[in-house]
């Protein structure tokens, strides 16, 4: 039988994850393995809607009425961090799985506690690390691990996005969000994807050195942070690993851009206009070898530039890494077998997430 989802929140994020329950996504079979069976948020309105508009059975305001009557085999928790903990609690201890968006707690102790909860009540939990499985990732993932790379010496992950512009959902003086009130701020919001890809792209390293300059140059006093710099340096399986993760607020064009550098050649993608840009010693030899990583990365920039059109055409956005993560984790879940997204890769994002905020406490 499929399994019965739940979702609980119905903000921006929650059109990518009921689109995929409802299977509205290019991935096919969906139905067969899970049916989006009832919606929750504290309003009725919203809760009425998304049911409506994606073919839930029921919708809910109170969770735990939900989770009585409904008895979901797995929850979506899509509200904002601060709630986390005690709705996948909630959840848990109700008898259901949780796939949770990030951060899915504070605070490395905190996601140890709830794992211990999942544990105790012989349930899985899942944060979700959806940029992992965007196919330009998982390409640049394929070549470091087939050595096309060499070993890996550097990553660079920027983003750059306007949140304090008024007209934006974070900057709007007269909407504030939830996540504002995190310990530092919107970029805390953020964090989450960098210790992951970076953790991702360098496996087996240990960041033990950590510098991260928080800083505000906007004058929206929304913001306690609206610009991020860090440097870290450390250990890896063939040496030092150097790792750079910027936030940037005033720079244009908006980008989310991540750049693997090897011993042999790089790799290079941006998940908001997605690409993939790869150089590397070729079979033509090391002279011609420029030449033709020029050649191979004009022709793939040209046809990323046709599929994004489309994409644009058909608004379509960086989101097809959660679909991908969604169905590898119920496909995990049918067979019994490990999700995609690990115990120790929440934990390790953690614990780098955490090092990070040590730097903003003590600035």
């Amino acid at each position: 039988m499929p399994l019965r989802a739940a979702v609980v929140g119905t903000g921006g994020i929650s059109h990518e994850h009921l689109s995929f329950l409802a299977g509205r996504t290019a991935i096919g079979d969906v139905a067969s393995r899970v049916e989006l069976w009832a919606v929750a948020d504290l309003s009725a309105a919203s809760a009425a809607y998304a049911a409506k508009t994606f073919g839930a059975r029921a919708a809910y305001t109170d969770l735990k009425e939900l989770l009585e009557i409904e008895q979901p085999d797995v929850v979506h928790i899509l509200t904002p961090p601060d709630t986390h903990v005690r709705l996948a609690t909630m959840c848990l201890e109700a008898g259901a799985d949780v796939i949770c968006e990030k951060p899915i707690t504070p605070s490395y102790p905190d996601l140890v506690g709830l794992i211990g909860t999942a544990d105790r009540c012989h349930r899985q939990i899942m944060e979700s690390h959806n940029y992992r499985f965007n196919h330009a990732v998982e390409e640049m993932v394929a070549a470091t691990d087939r050595g096309e790379l060499g070993e890996i010496r550097e990553v660079t992950i920027r983003i750059a996005l306007p949140v304090t512009d008024p007209d934006t959902r974070f900057g709007d003086p007269n909407l504030p969000s939830p996540i504002h009130a995190m310990p530092a701020g919107v970029i805390h919001d953020f964090t989450t994807h960098f210790a992951y890809l970076l953790l991702h792209l360098a496996p087996g390293v240990t960041y033990d050195r950590v510098a991260a300059a928080w800083s505000r140059h906007s004058g929206n006093q929304l913001f306690r942070y609206d610009d991020l710099d860090a440097l870290l340096i450390g250990d890896g399986p063939d040496g030092p690993v150097h790792a750079r993760l910027r936030f940037d607020a005033r720079s244009a064009p908006e980008t989310f851009t991540i750049a693997v550098r090897g011993s042999k050649g790089m790799a290079e993608t941006d998940i908001f206009q997605p690409y993939l840009r790869m150089v590397r010693p070729r079979t033509v030899g090391s002279r011609l070898s420029p030449v033709a990583n020029h050649l191979l990365n004009g022709a793939s920039l040209f046809s990323s530039g046709v599929r994004n059109f489309g994409n644009k055409l058909m608004q379509r956005g960086p989101y097809e890494g959660l679909h991908h993560m969604l169905d590898l984790t119920y496909r995990a879940m049918a067979s019994g077998t490990d999700l995609p997204v690990s115990h120790h890769d929440m934990l390790a994002a953690s614990a780098l997430v955490d090092a990070l905020l040590d730097q903003e406490a003590t600035r």
